[in-house]
């Protein structure tokens, strides 16, 4: 954690809070919250509930009472598994690599106000999800860096009808209808067309930073360093402009008007995302719930199994 960055998730543990160390002890404890998580969320950003012993089978409970309304993870650009309702593996990305931070679904036309992480299985080692307030996240960046993107980002997605890099249409909507996705992509305000392979591609222009509704912090909220290809590595990146051209990679981005986005402004959001990031390593059965907007999250590199699950509400 950077020195000059106090901030860490308020961790609940029952304890704390005089209630059973049950799932149970949980849910009782959440009941007398009510209306009070809100507020306490907003408070505090992100929060940490360990030694409640939820089990996998027994989240629903929980889940209840901390996502009102679970979200599906449509519009998603993750590896992931659906294992319930709504319900996902948080990712599948290799262990070996770091994801660096970000507000998830930030590049979409809307996106989840709260995330809910949980692990079933606690790596071998490493293997924490790094949060970040997304407030330093943006003051930390040069002021340079901060202008070039006053005007936003715009997001190109090259989807597939079922075989080529990245995800499909069908898994990235979770649909195979077309005229569900036109129906998306129209009230998203984006740009699109359908090509004769039967891939979709999509242009969507965003703003690089957001609001809170409730405190009006400004907060850096987008995915800029993790659609450039200056973040996948010197190696990957000269592989792939040697296979494709930018505008057909899986996913890329440029300034709002076109202008490419410097690799060294993408570098420098990215490691000051992760500079200033708190680990919440991981240990089974632990929750964590976090604000989308004030609180970027990412993951470190593990070894050994880990299943670490996340569901979204609006």
């Amino acid at each position: 954690m950077n020195a000059l960055n106090a901030w860490a998730p308020l961790e609940i543990r029952p304890s704390d809070i005089g209630a059973p160390a049950t799932p149970e002890g949980l849910v009782a404890h959440l009941d007398g919250l009510g209306d009070g998580l809100a507020p306490l969320l907003t408070e505090h950003k992100a929060l940490v509930f360990r030694d409640f012993q939820v089990p996998a089978d027994g989240l629903d409970p929980v889940m209840d009472r901390l996502l009102p309304r679970r979200l599906a993870y449509v519009n998603g650009n993750s590896p992931r598994t659906k294992v319930g309702s709504n319900v996902y593996t948080s990712t599948e990305y290799p262990p070996e690599f770091t994801i660096s931070m970000h507000n998830e679904l930030s590049y979409a036309s809307s996106w989840p106000t709260r995330l809910m992480f949980y692990c079933d299985v606690a790596p071998r080692t490493g293997g924490a999800t790094p949060v970040v307030d997304a407030q330093l996240w943006l003051e930390s960046l040069d002021d340079e860096v901060r202008e070039a993107y006053r005007d936003g980002v715009r997001y190109t997605q090259n989807l597939h009808d079922g075989k080529g890099l990245g995800k499909s249409w069908q898994d990235t909507f979770e649909t195979d209808d077309r005229d569900r996705v036109d129906a998306y992509l129209k009230e998203a305000g984006s740009e699109w067309s359908w090509r004769p392979d039967g891939s979709v591609r999509v242009s969507t222009v965003r703003p690089a930073t957001l609001r809170h509704p409730v405190t009006g912090t400004e907060v850096w909220f987008n995915q800029s360093d993790q659609w450039h290809p200056a973040a996948l590595g010197d190696e990957t990146a000269k592989a792939l402009a040697q296979i494709m051209a930018p505008e057909e990679l899986p996913q890329s981005v440029t300034f709002a008007d076109g202008r490419p986005i410097p690799d060294d402004h993408v570098i420098q959001v990215r490691d000051r995302g992760l500079d200033n990031a708190v680990d919440v390593d991981w240990h089974v059965g632990d929750l964590l719930l976090i604000d989308n907007i004030l609180v970027a999250h990412g993951r470190r590199s593990f070894t050994g199994p880990r299943r670490v699950l996340v569901a979204m509400t609006d």
